[in-house]
């Protein structure tokens, strides 16, 4: 990771060393949190990946790019709402002028706001800027270890009502290396029908748009275990994260808060092979399954997977015993230790939520 650290450091001197100066001139003395956005602003430069408006009907490109900025601001002052963020823009005068308005009667409505939003959300504004970004500082990296895992997002909407197909639902259950019930022999002379390919099955031939439209997005309700094996219930969606060394996320797919998290470690590796080039997928005990194993090694890594017992108590026993031979040993292999290396996925989680209000 020299590469990327020498980069970053080539950011941070140029935005110290010259913008800085040059806001302090025009603005305020910047407080410590406006030199975090600023650096932000500098280094993703959002506006850049705007649509061009000249000529056409509505608010001007200006207008659309403070606004853009203005939702980096939301994000890193962890401001819960854009009624909280027009408040903030409205009686922060340097705040206001770092996204572009020079004076108050300039700042848009609630509305305006949300039709951009609306707009950024269908065009991937977000993503392209983030692809953008990782593919300039990691364009000629080789990073190490690739952790996947998800976190919870939770939502005020209502959840849907689910519809789920019955033949998909079994799918994914045999995804996950669930026994389904067995409904009695079949007649004299038929046949049992066989059982429609899993999702990771037909993710296998898909393309990544494909995979992509196939998750469901829609608003419900989901349960997650935490490290400490608790369960815990929410409402809303789940965000799937392959992050790198250093806490870098490099991809991430929003899905229904139901949706398993085996189902989008195909989808997710084909997106994050697209941008980056590592040795190492670390994965938790959810994606134990040969289909994601495979996929993973036909990418050229080495999967290193939490072993997943499900119901076999016998290999359940087998790795208990085996995991106090090797802490009594004091016998640590080279895998396990790369495998600690996944704390980088909590710890990222952790931060896009504590930080930038995930």
């Amino acid at each position: 990771m020299g590469q990327l650290t020498d980069t970053l450091s080539k950011y941070w001197e140029k935005i110290q060393g010259s913008l800085f100066s040059w806001l302090e001139e025009e603005l305020d003395p910047l407080t410590e949190k406006q030199q975090q956005l600023v650096s932000i602003l500098e280094v993703v430069r959002i506006e850049d990946f705007l649509p061009c408006y000249y000529g056409c009907e509505g608010r001007p490109q200006k207008t659309r790019s403070a606004i853009a900025r203005s939702f980096v601001v939301k994000m890193v002052y962890n401001l819960d709402t854009t009624t909280f963020l027009i408040d903030r823009l409205k009686s922060d005068k340097s705040l206001r002028r770092i996204c572009g308005w020079e004076s108050l009667p300039e700042l848009p409505s609630e509305a305006t706001f949300s039709r951009a939003f609306t707009e950024f959300a269908q065009t991937g504004l977000p993503q392209s800027a983030h692809e953008a970004l990782i593919l300039k500082t990691l364009k000629n990296e080789i990073v190490l270890h690739n952790s996947r895992d998800s976190t919870a997002i939770e939502a005020r909407e209502r959840p849907q009502t689910k519809t789920k197909d019955k033949a998909i639902q079994n799918s994914e259950d045999r995804d996950r290396g669930l026994e389904l019930k067995k409904k009695g022999r079949p007649k004299k002379g038929q046949e049992r029908a066989k059982p429609e390919p899993t999702r990771i099955d037909r993710q296998k031939t898909m393309t990544l748009e494909e995979m992509l439209a196939d998750l469901p997005t829609a608003c419900d309700k989901g349960a997650k275990k935490d490290s400490k094996g608790n369960t815990m219930y929410w409402t809303g969606y789940k965000l799937h994260l392959d992050t790198i060394d250093g806490g870098i996320p490099v991809s991430a797919i929003v899905t229904s808060a139901s949706v398993h998290d085996s189902q989008v470690a195909i989808p997710l590796a084909t997106l994050t092979a697209t941008r980056i080039v590592n040795c190492y997928d670390l994965m938790d005990a959810a994606y134990d399954i040969p289909g994601i194993i495979a996929y993973s090694q036909s990418l050229g890594h080495r999967p290193l997977i939490d072993k997943n017992p499900r119901a076999d108590k016998q290999l359940k026993k087998d790795l208990e015993e085996e995991s106090l031979a090797r802490r009594t040993l004091n016998l640590v292999f080279p895998e396990a230790l790369r495998y600690n290396e996944r704390t980088a996925a909590e710890r990222t989680n952790s931060r896009l939520k504590d930080e930038f209000g995930l």
